[in-house]
C-alpha cells in the first residue's frame, strides 16, 4: 500500500510542476504586458505537456569529452531527490510516519548541492563548471542561515516532525521579519531570480546545464520545480498553523506566487553581494533570533 501513495505523490507533484510552469509563463506575461501561451488548448492549459513531449522526443546528445554516464546520472540524481523530499509532505491521509522529517529535509537538501556540481563538472564545459562552482557555494552559504533560521520555528513550537508542526501555531505573528529572511533564503537555495547566478545567462550562457538538452534537461527543470513548491509548503508548516486543508493548498500557491513576483520585479543579484548578504546580514540575524529564542 506504501508504493501505491509513493506514485500517487509522484503523479500529483509532476501534474503540479507542469501547472505551476504554465501558471510562471502567465504571470510572467501580464508583468511584461502580453498574454503567455495561449494557443495550446483552452487558455493554453495544454502548453506544459507539449513542452514535456517536445523535450522529451528530442534527440539525446552527449559533448564528445564528458563523462558520459555521470552526466546522464546527474539529472536523474536531482530529479530522485526532489521527489524523495516530497515523501515527507505532511498529510492528515497520510499512511507513514517519518519522524525526524526536518532533519531528513535538511540532509536531502544538502546533497543536492553535489547534483549541481556533477552536472557541471561531468559536461567539461568551461561555463557549466563555472556556473557550478558558484551555485554550489551559494547552496552551501545559503544552507546555513537556512539552518539557523528554521531551528527558531522548531524551538516555539517544540516539534521537529512536519505532521505534527501542523498542529502547533503560528510563528509568523511572533516573527514576522524571520519569515522575510525565510522566503529571501529560499530564493537562493532554489537558485531562483534575482538569485539565480547557477543560470546567468548573461554571464554564463546558460549555467551548469549549457551542456544538457532534451529528456536530461527536462529531469533539471522538473527538480528545480518541484523544489520550489515544496520549499513554499515548508514556509505554510513551519510559520503558518492551519489544519485546513484548502487554506494550506492556499497558502503554498500563495507562496509560489511570491516566487514569479521576485522573477519578474527584481534583476539579476550581483554574485558578491549575494554572499556578503548572506554572511554579514542573515547568518547573523539567524543567530540572533535564535539567541533571543533560547532566553525568552
Amino acid at each position: 500500500m506504501l508504493w501505491v501513495t509513493s506514485i500517487f505523490t509522484i503523479v500529483c507533484v509532476l501534474i503540479a510542476v507542469a501547472f505551476y510552469t504554465l501558471y510562471e509563463r502567465k504571470i510572467l506575461g501580464y508583468i511584461q504586458i502580453r498574454k503567455g501561451p495561449k494557443s495550446v488548448g483552452f487558455w493554453g492549459i495544454l502548453q506544459p505537456f507539449a513542452d514535456a513531449v517536445k523535450l522529451f522526443l528530442n534527440e539525446l546528445i552527449l559533448p564528445m569529452k564528458s563523462n558520459k554516464f555521470l552526466f546522464m546520472m546527474a539529472p536523474i540524481l536531482g530529479f530522485s531527490l526532489a521527489l524523495f523530499l516530497w515523501m515527507i509532505y505532511p498529510s492528515v491521509y497520510c499512511i507513514k510516519f517519518i519522524s525526524f522529517s526536518l532533519l531528513i529535509f535538511l540532509c536531502i537538501s544538502a546533497i543536492n548541492v553535489y547534483c549541481i556540481l556533477l552536472a557541471g563538472w561531468t559536461s567539461n564545459s568551461k561555463y557549466a563548471f563555472l556556473g557550478a562552482l558558484r551555485a554550489s557555494a551559494q547552496t552551501i552559504s545559503y544552507e546555513v542561515s537556512m539552518l539557523f533560521i528554521l531551528i527558531v520555528p522548531v524551538l516555539l513550537i517544540f516539534e521537529t516532525n512536519m505532521e505534527m508542526a501542523l498542529k502547533g501555531f503560528t510563528v509568523t505573528f511572533l516573527m514576522f521579519p524571520l519569515l522575510l529572511v525565510w522566503f529571501t533564503t529560499t530564493l537562493a537555495e532554489t537558485n531562483r531570480a534575482p538569485f539565480d547566478f547557477a543560470e546567468g545567462e548573461s554571464e554564463l550562457v546558460s549555467g551548469f546545464n549549457v551542456e544538457y538538452g532534451g529528456g536530461l534537461f527536462a529531469l533539471l527543470f522538473l527538480a528545480e520545480y518541484a523544489n520550489i513548491i515544496f520549499m513554499s509548503t515548508m514556509s505554510m508548516i513551519w510559520f503558518f498553523y492551519n489544519n485546513n486543508s484548502f487554506l494550506f493548498v492556499l497558502g503554498i500557491v500563495f507562496f509560489s506566487t511570491f516566487y514569479l513576483f521576485a522573477r519578474g520585479a527584481y534583476p539579476r543579484h550581483r554574485y558578491d553581494l549575494l554572499m556578503m548578504l548572506c554572511w554579514k546580514s542573515f547568518l547573523p540575524f539567524g543567530i540572533c533570533m535564535l539567541f533571543l529564542c533560547l532566553l525568552c
